[in-house]
């Protein structure tokens, strides 16, 4: 029996059709995977679903329990059975966990907020997801993968039927996706609904019962997640098959680029985000770092790029010449970028169009007497927005209605127009889709091709393996090891990143 059903949905913004005649049917009590590139539409129908976009502003129809729905308002379909968790956190970090699961549906005794009620009921909910926490403390003292569960447990807590989740393990560790996993193999049992918004595929694999694909706004097609395999959910979103996904090469020369000789960087009260750290880059080369989170590697990329207040000990060669660690004006000034884990937050200016972001590394480039070219940026911003292949109506689209992959591409392309010698890049390819992940590492063999050294720190172990030439592995803010492309596999790389014995350094 269908609980959900959307026909026919159609929704326009300015120079874009967003969804072009979608329909997309789900069971009651299933687990529901929604598939496609970044760009291809799954947001923009959740928030049609959600009441984010109300009736009217769409054409098409939704039928829940078929009943049509006219959601005005995210409340409306709240209150229809409707919740979702959105991949950007939605907590109030100065509040309680419990006044963030009850947040609009307080619990009330004679008109006065009842907070033994809300307490008591917010640790059941809390126990319900895994978390041994109390539901006094406050949002701030969690970590992201305690914070993603506090919002399935707010969602549970509205009593729904139909939970949308955008991401859910985006920002959890591995034990904290196991958690997950049953979570959501209970939400099953007690005949809840589930749709899973993911790129990551094996987890789709393991948890779905049915995925739909949408490709440029249409639904391409639904399978039973029994009946295909990752390959065929590939071909559905990309309309063709992905061979080679990481396209290793190996473009490694004997120059040294970068060099850092027991490399200590201290925040102020000398407190040490680094350890000891000795490396070489060559040009040419692509550089991996992997560890667990916590282990150092965004703090080391951000000092080497000048991101922190304090001061470093030991030294930094860059072409065998001393680099003094000083701010992002002087990084850039010898030839370091640096693509951030959080592009939203350090990236972009998201409320600056595609243009300005691109150029804003390179305000000299385009300048004359302190005034910016405009026709100029609009030549430059046009090639690399080409080569990136970004997704826009125009180079005049504000940033943040791009899609995260679009983004992505946009941080990219500012970085490729300062013409980088040490290109850092931490977490790439997080929340971006299977095929704008391969023309990043398409992109990364044509840098190191002309020479760029790359630093490329990520999570994704079989992304970390596919295409480094040796990576490094951090645990504690200090390197623990080394491996060769020979050596390197995740039952390696993860002995180390947990303590392991240390293996040979680097050199």
């Amino acid at each position: 029996m269908s609980i959900l059903e959307m026909r026919g949905i159609t929704k326009e913004f300015p120079g874009v059709k967003a969804l072009d005649n979608v329909n997309f049917k789900v069971s009651k009590g299933e687990i529901h995977a929604l598939c496609g590139e970044n760009g291809a539409g799954k947001s923009t129908l959740m928030k049609v679903l959600s009441g984010v976009y109300p009736h009217g502003t769409y054409d098409g129809k939704i039928l829940i329990n078929g009943k049509e729905q006219s959601f005005q308002t995210i409340r409306d379909s709240e209150n229809a059975g409707v919740t979702i968790i959105y991949q950007e956190l939605a907590l109030v970090k100065d509040m309680t966990i419990a006044e963030n699961i009850f947040l609009g549906n307080e619990p009330k005794s004679k008109g006065l907020l009842d907070w033994d009620t809300m307490f008591k009921e917010a640790n059941v909910w809390l126990k319900k997801v895994g978390l041994s926490i109390d539901s006094s403390e406050k949002v701030s003292n969690l970590g992201i993968g305690q914070q993603q569960l506090i919002e399935i447990a707010k969602a549970l807590s509205k009593k729904c039927d139909i939970i949308i989740m955008d991401e859910p393990t985006a920002a959890l560790a591995e034990g904290e996706v196991d958690i997950l996993m049953g979570i959501l193999n209970q939400l099953r049992r007690e005949g809840i609904t589930v749709i899973y918004i993911s790129h990551k595929l094996k987890e789709v694999m393991k948890i779905s019962d049915q995925v739909t694909v949408l490709r440029d706004g249409q639904t391409i097609g639904t399978r039973q997640t029994k009946e295909t395999d990752e390959n065929g959910i590939i071909s559905m979103m990309v309309g063709r098959e992905l061979k080679d996904l990481f396209p290793y090469q190996d473009n490694r020369t004997n120059d040294v680029i970068l060099e850092l000789r027991n490399y200590s960087f201290f925040k102020q009260k000398r407190i040490p985000i680094t350890k000891n750290i000795s490396l070489k880059l060559h040009k040419g080369e692509v550089l991996g770092i992997g560890g667990l989170m916590g282990a150092g590697r965004t703090e080391l990329a951000t000092s080497l790029f000048g991101g922190y207040e304090g001061k470093g000990d030991g030294s930094v060669l860059i072409d065998g010449k001393s680099y003094e660690v000083k701010g992002p004006k002087e990084a850039i000034d010898r030839g370091l970028a640096y693509v951030s884990e959080d592009r939203k937050r350090y990236g972009l200016v998201l409320g600056m169009d595609v243009a300005q972001n691109t150029t804003l590394a390179s305000l000299g480039k385009i300048s004359s007497l302190s005034f910016i070219n405009q026709e100029q940026e609009t030549v430059e911003t046009e090639k690399f927005n080409a080569k990136m292949r970004v997704k826009t109506p125009s180079i005049e689209t504000k940033v943040m209605t791009l899609s995260g992959g679009n983004q992505q591409k946009v941080v990219l392309s500012k970085w490729l127009m300062s013409g980088p010698k040490i290109l850092i890049l931490d977490e790439p390819t997080r929340g971006i889709d299977v095929g704008a992940k391969q023309e990043i590492y398409k992109l990364i063999n044509e840098l190191t091709e002309q020479g760029v050294g790359i630093i490329m720190i990520s999570s994704e172990l079989p992304e970390l393996l596919g295409m480094s030439d040796r990576v490094l592995v951090m645990a504690d803010k200090k390197v623990m090891g080394e491996l060769s492309k020979e050596e390197a596999n995740q039952e390696a790389i993860l002995k180390l990143a947990t303590g392991g014995e240390e293996h040979e350094k680097p050199h």
